[in-house]
């Protein structure tokens, strides 16, 4: 009976988590500031399918697909390559009350921080 429960009640979090971070889903804007001083939109389009997260990123050039993906609760990360190849690697937390994403990017070992809004179309 106990085993029963205990997977029940895991099943149950589970859920609850997906189906917040499926809000997830969209279109993001925000803007990063690099440790030079220039600043540059940032653009992200997630999809969320089968619980996996999906999309892409742009902040200049073309959009770049995003890979090696991980949710945790509220918790996500994902990485995208930069023109000559490297991972830049993204760590974030969805905030579902607020609809905003607070995101970390590391970026050449320097971590920027940016704060996405959803996109008005």
């Amino acid at each position: 009976m106990k085993k029963i429960t205990l997977t029940a009640t895991l099943v149950c979090v589970v859920m609850a988590c997906l189906a917040s971070l499926s809000r997830l889903a969209g279109k993001w804007q925000g803007s990063v500031k690099l440790p030079e001083g220039n600043t540059y939109p940032a653009n992200y389009e997630f999809q969320i399918s089968d619980g996996k997260l999906t999309g892409t990123a742009t902040a200049e050039g073309p959009p770049k697909v995003i890979t090696d993906t991980r949710i945790n609760g509220n918790d996500f990360s994902f990485s995208i390559a930069d023109d000559d190849g490297s991972a830049i690697k993204h760590s974030g937390k969805y905030y579902s009350q607020g609809d905003s994403v607070s995101l970390n990017v590391n970026y050449g070992g320097t971590i920027l921080h940016t704060t996405l809004t959803r996109k008005k179309n």
